[in-house]
């Protein structure tokens, strides 16, 4: 089938089985509002679709992370209100430079617009550490840097972001989930500067090759895989989740993100990460069960359990 003619609907709900054990997508976005939701092939999938069907194949539980300011308080009250959500707070990267004014074209050849939520970067700032006693509140995050979607001017802002989130998810004992795009050296270079080393650190959908796992296991970081460690040409991160100790590797979506193959192209949600556990579970050499067990008593190690 040619590109031009791939099928780019949901995944097929009868196409997922059932896990062996019940596991947590520790990272995804879940839709706030109707509009947030793909359209794929004229469908749109609601939310609550969406959880029953990760329920139904064993994704019992969620941490949605809400990255810009006006999804804090509608993805809170979401959490409340669905049984196995959970959030995690921060500004992104990409948003930080917003906050801070800088809007030249970025390297994707986009040029990024302020909105009126785009408040000075130090008030936005606050506005995440006023919501982490929130008990829906399970980590911090997404932040970090992303130097493919932020040019040079908004970096530094980046940084300053990224280092006041690395200092606040110290001081609520939460978490902290890392974006890092093309950004390795630098993202590493701040953690080692201020991080405490007993912080639980999650670099969500993990991009770095082998030898960053490396340097992440010896530091008791962890790396967390989503689809597109089941792409064929991503040899990179197969290398990666053989770096890294079984008790150092987490799963996710980054939905709608992301999705795995063979529905690479199509909307991501829960349910679909069974595929990628399952892909987990062969690269390991182990059963799903087996699998199962390891990634949930990992994700309880980092976010506890509800």
């Amino acid at each position: 089938m040619s590109r031009k003619h791939r099928d780019r609907s949901w995944p097929p709900a009868d196409a997922v089985a059932p896990l062996a054990g019940p596991v947590t997508d520790n990272h995804t976005h879940l839709p706030t509002h109707v509009g947030q939701i793909p359209r794929a092939d004229g469908v749109c999938l609601p939310l609550e679709e969406q959880l029953e069907r990760a329920r139904a194949v064993g994704v019992s539980a969620v941490i949605s992370s809400a990255c810009e300011l006006p999804d804090f308080d509608p993805m809170l009250a979401l959490a409340r209100s669905h049984a196995g959500v959970r959030v995690a707070l921060a500004i992104h990267p990409n948003e930080a430079a917003l906050h801070a004014g800088c809007t030249e074209a970025s390297p994707d050849g986009l040029t990024p617009q302020a909105r009126d939520h785009h408040v000075p970067l130090v008030e936005a700032l606050a506005a995440v550490e006023s919501r982490l006693g929130d008990p829906m509140v399970v980590a911090v995050g997404e932040s970090g840097l992303d130097y493919f979607r932020t040019a040079e001017p908004g970096r530094e802002a980046q940084k300053e972001s990224f280092r006041v989130h690395i200092d606040m998810a110290r001081r609520a004992g939460l978490p902290l989930q890392i974006h890092d795009r093309d950004a390795h050296e630098d993202t590493l270079e701040i953690l080692e500067q201020s991080a405490e080393r007993d912080q639980r650190i999650v670099f969500h959908c993990f991009s770095g090759d082998a030898q960053m796992a490396a340097r992440l296991a010896e530091r008791g970081w962890y790396a967390s895989f989503a689809g597109p460690i089941t792409y064929p040409a991503n040899d990179d991160a197969r290398l990666a989740l053989a770096a890294m100790p079984r008790e150092l590797v987490l799963v996710e979506t980054d939905a709608p993100y992301l999705t795995p193959a063979p529905w690479r192209g199509s909307p991501n949600a829960s349910y679909v990460m069974a595929h990628t556990v399952r892909f987990i579970a062969g690269l390991w050499g182990i059963g799903e069960e087996e699998a199962c067990d390891q990634l949930r008593a990992n994700t309880e190690a980092v976010y506890g359990s509800w």
